[in-house]
C-alpha cells in the first residue's frame, strides 16, 4: 500500500476546541487547553503517524482583531496556515456564528483545497440549535467536503473525522521520523505547560501579560532539571504571580511539574522565577526574542 502524508491546518475562532481536537487526533496533550480565550499563541504541529499515514495537524491561534503587536504576530501564524495546507479544517462551536476576520473567511470560501467543517460542543445544545447551526455553516461553506458534528470532550465523531481526513491525504513520503509527535522543542513544550497553569490559576489580565522562557533544560539519566523564567509586563503583576509568601508560584510549579513528568515519563526538578520585562507585548525586538 502506498504511503500518504499531508498537512491539515485547523482554523477558527478562539475557544472553539481547536487545541482539544489536535490533542484528540494525536492522542497526546501537545496544545494547552483552557476556557480562557487566546490560549494558543503560536502555530503548533501535532504529528499523527501510523504505518501508512503521516498527517501533520497544525493548531493555530483563534482568529481575533488584534489589539497589540503580540496579537498581530498571532494572526500572522493564522495567515501562514492559509498558504500551505493539503486540507483545511474549520472549527466552530454550537451557538456561535460570528467570525472575526472577513479576509480569512473569504479565503476559506474560495479555496480549491479540500475543506472540512467541524461543529463542536453539540452536547451543550438541543436538536433544533444543532440543525440550524449545521445548516448555517453549510451555507457559509458550500464547497466543504463534509460537516462533522463534534463533542470533543466526549470523543464523539473524532475517529470518524480522522478516517475521513485520511481519504483526502495525498500519497507522499514521511516528512518527520515516525516517533516524532511535534515540530516544537522540549523547551517549548515545557514553557506551554507552565503557561497553561498560569491560565488556570490567575484571573483578568495576568495570563495575557505572561511569557515563559526556559533558561535551562538538562536531561540526566534519572531526572530532567529545568529552570524557567515567568516574564510579566509590570511590577504589580510580578507580586500577583508570586503570591503571598510565594504560595501562588509554588502551586503553578507543582502542577506544571506533574504534567511534565507525565509527558516526559521521567522525574522533573523544576525551578521557576519571575521577572519584569516592561510592555514586552508591544516591542518588536522582544517579540522576536520570544518567538513571535
Amino acid at each position: 500500500m502506498a504511503h500518504h502524508s499531508g498537512f491539515v491546518n485547523i482554523i477558527g475562532n478562539p475557544n472553539v476546541g481547536k487545541s482539544s481536537l489536535l490533542n484528540a487526533l494525536i492522542g497526546e496533550k501537545l496544545s494547552i487547553i483552557n476556557a480562557k480565550a487566546q490560549t494558543t499563541r503560536h502555530r503548533i504541529f501535532g504529528i499523527y503517524n501510523d504505518d501508512d499515514y503521516q498527517i501533520v495537524f497544525s493548531d493555530t491561534p483563534g482568529v481575533i482583531q488584534p489589539a497589540y503587536k503580540m496579537q498581530e504576530s498571532m494572526m500572522t501564524f493564522v495567515k501562514e496556515a492559509l498558504q500551505d495546507a493539503d486540507v483545511f479544517l474549520f472549527m466552530a462551536e454550537l451557538g456561535d456564528r460570528e467570525f472575526k476576520d472577513d479576509q480569512v473567511l473569504e479565503k476559506l470560501q474560495k479555496t480549491d483545497t479540500p475543506l472540512i467543517v467541524g461543529l463542536n460542543k453539540i452536547d451543550l445544545g438541543n436538536q433544533e440549535e444543532f440543525e440550524a447551526d449545521m445548516a448555517y455553516w453549510g451555507s457559509v461553506f458550500p464547497k466543504a467536503k463534509k460537516l462533522f458534528a463534534l463533542s470533543i470532550i466526549n470523543k464523539f465523531n473524532v475517529k470518524e473525522m480522522l478516517s475521513f481526513i485520511k481519504e483526502l491525504i495525498p500519497e507522499g513520503p514521511e516528512w518527520y521520523p515516525k516517533d516524532q509527535l511535534t515540530d516544537k522543542s522540549e523547551r517549548f513544550v515545557v514553557s506551554e505547560i507552565i503557561r497553561e497553569k498560569i491560565l488556570t490559576h490567575y484571573k483578568q489580565e495576568i495570563p495575557y501579560s505572561v511569557q515563559v522562557e526556559v533558561e535551562a533544560f538538562q536531561e540526566e539519566e534519572a531526572i530532567i532539571r529545568i529552570r524557567a523564567i515567568i516574564i510579566v509586563a509590570r511590577e504589580s503583576q510580578k507580586n500577583i504571580v508570586i503570591g503571598t509568601g510565594g504560595l501562588m508560584i509554588k502551586r503553578v510549579g507543582t502542577d506544571a511539574r506533574k504534567d511534565m513528568e507525565k509527558f516526559f515519563d521521567k522525574k522533573v526538578f523544576l525551578q521557576t522565577f519571575v521577572k519584569v520585562d516592561k510592555d514586552w507585548r508591544d516591542d518588536d525586538r522582544k517579540l522576536r526574542k520570544y518567538g513571535y
